[in-house]
């Protein structure tokens, strides 16, 4: 047995089947190297033909143990032969072809037109060579060397040659030198391959391996695993190449990305802090406008009503000797009295002189007693920590926010008792709504399902930093809590302060 034909055929074999699994692996990716299209032909090169170089040498192994070969060995060592290079010549006419639109049955067309060639020499030399099936099968296999290998590595040659001047062109010189690498390699593979065994058609009785193993003391395969060596270092270097090409793509992208998640997150912060903004204006032109229209009601039409209940007064006195005017005037004056206390419910209701004067404690137990004389709902207050004036936009929203919350008790509870606590702190106030109502399951995510007062709650609390919780079990009750934080308030400027508390305030 010879070691060194076993050795030079699994060096053989394994540069090739590893170059077909590296480029099996490529073109499963990003066409950085090539098309998926052209590196599959390429990839099924490797792994067939270094498949037929093993088996060379499993036969090699057999003829040493005197083992006979299987009468279908030689068959399916030539079909091996034949199909590998049928694939690198696929292979190299896909990277060839002009930029047409691609066809996905042009490398069945391309790979037919190369078998039909090679089965009709086939054809023609068993004519012409009636011997022997052995005989046959080697002029098959000279006829394949020839017909395709050679050409097959010469295209591959100039198709890798082509990609590296693309590559250099793109100022990618790594992959380019890699490609050229590997084009050299194919070319002296094709070269290589015109050395065939010994027969009587040309050139094969004149170049054979028997004549270059006489001249040179090696045998002519140790040249094509060399050379298959050279196409398998340049290949999987230049697939690393572009790995590192896509490692980079991939790092820019999720770099990009980054910086725009993290736009888009500044963009959205800055458009909550303007919606905070806004809503905070919105809230202070409400409230300015509800002091403007208590002020018109108080200082005109309460006073247009005093005109008039005096002016029935008067009236009064003159009609006394007529019971039919007198009993009307005493009709219109309680009607007056009754539109003056509208009047005055109503000016509390758009801003309660307490909120501006006295401050939030003063004008929550108001809201309590008051809410109590109309609907009948006990209102407990409950006052924690150090009473103190705030910023009188906090003061505004934690007091519209217990109106709101005791008017939903009185109007959807059905209970007869609710619980208001306001807490103080050194940096915080906190304002808890309780009752032991119906209840009712809160939806998930907004609070419209459930009406605009309660979304209302939450977007004045949130427009000044603070933050709204909600909490209610279906025959439970309900609770409400908001918290604001006061140093969130604290950039408020001092003369806008004065200014609204002078335009909230309703003499």
């Amino acid at each position: 047995m010879n070691f060194g034909f076993v050795f030079v055929y699994f060096i053989y074999g394994l540069a090739f089947f590893s170059m077909g699994l590296a480029m099996t692996f490529e073109a499963r990716r990003s066409p950085l190297l090539a098309e998926a299209r052209a590196l599959w032909p390429l990839a099924l090169f490797g792994l067939v033909h270094g498949t037929h170089e093993w088996l060379e040498m499993l036969l090699d192994i057999r003829a040493w143990f005197n083992l006979a070969d299987p009468a279908y060995t030689s068959a399916i060592r030539l079909f091996m032969l034949v199909i590998s290079f049928v694939f690198l010549v696929v292979f190299a006419l896909q990277i060839l072809r002009p930029g047409d639109k691609y066809r996905p049955r042009r490398n069945l067309e391309i790979g037919s037109a190369f078998l039909g060639v090679y089965v009709l020499l086939v054809v023609i030399t068993s004519l012409r060579h009636p011997e022997t099936v052995e005989h046959r099968v080697a002029h098959a296999d000279v006829l394949a060397r020839y017909t395709l290998a050679v050409p097959g590595a010469a295209l591959a040659a100039l198709a890798l040659n082509r990609r590296a001047q693309q590559a250099r062109g793109e100022e990618r010189r790594g992959l380019g030198n890699s490609l050229r690498l590997a084009a050299a390699g194919f070319a002296f593979y094709s070269l290589a391959q015109v050395v065939v065994r010994p027969l009587d058609i040309f050139p094969a009785s004149f170049v054979n391996t028997v004549i270059f193993y006489d001249l040179f003391g090696f045998p002519v395969q140790a040249v094509r695993a060399a050379m298959a060596l050279l196409v398998t270092v340049g290949l999987v270097r230049a697939s690393q190449i572009v790995e590192d090409e896509r490692q980079r793509q991939l790092e820019n992208a999720q770099m990009a990305r980054l910086e725009a998640l993290q736009q888009i997150q500044r963009d959205l912060q800055e458009r909550e802090a303007l919606r905070r903004e806004l809503l905070r204006h919105t809230v202070n032109a409400q409230e300015e406008e509800r002091s403007r229209i208590a002020r018109e009601l108080h200082d005109e039409t309460a006073q247009f009503l005093t005109a008039f209940t005096m002016n029935l007064a008067a009236l009064q006195n003159y009609a006394a000797g007529n019971s039919e005017v007198s009993s009307l005037v005493e009709s219109l004056q309680g009607l007056s009295r009754q539109m003056a206390q509208g009047i005055y419910r109503m000016v509390h209701d758009l801003r309660p002189a307490q909120l501006d004067d006295l401050g939030l404690v003063a004008a929550l137990q108001y809201l309590a007693e008051q809410e109590f004389r109309r609907t009948g709902l006990a209102v407990s207050l409950q006052v924690e920590g150090r009473r103190q004036r705030l910023d009188p936009l906090v003061e505004t929203v934690v007091f519209r926010v217990a109106q709101e919350a005791i008017t939903n008790v009185a109007r959807h509870a059905r209970c007869d008792h609710a619980e208001v606590c306001l807490t103080f702190s050194s940096r915080q106030v906190s304002l808890q709504v309780q009752d032991e109502g119906i209840g009712f399951l809160p939806v998930q995510g907004s609070g419209l399902p459930q009406g605009w007062g309660l979304e209302g709650m939450r977007e004045r609390t949130e427009a000044i930093g603070g933050r709204f919780i909600l909490n209610s079990v279906p025959g439970k009750g309900t609770a409400i809590e908001i918290t604001i934080p006061l140093s969130n308030t604290a950039s408020i400027n001092k003369q806008e302060l004065a200014d609204e508390r002078n335009t909230h305030h309703v003499g």
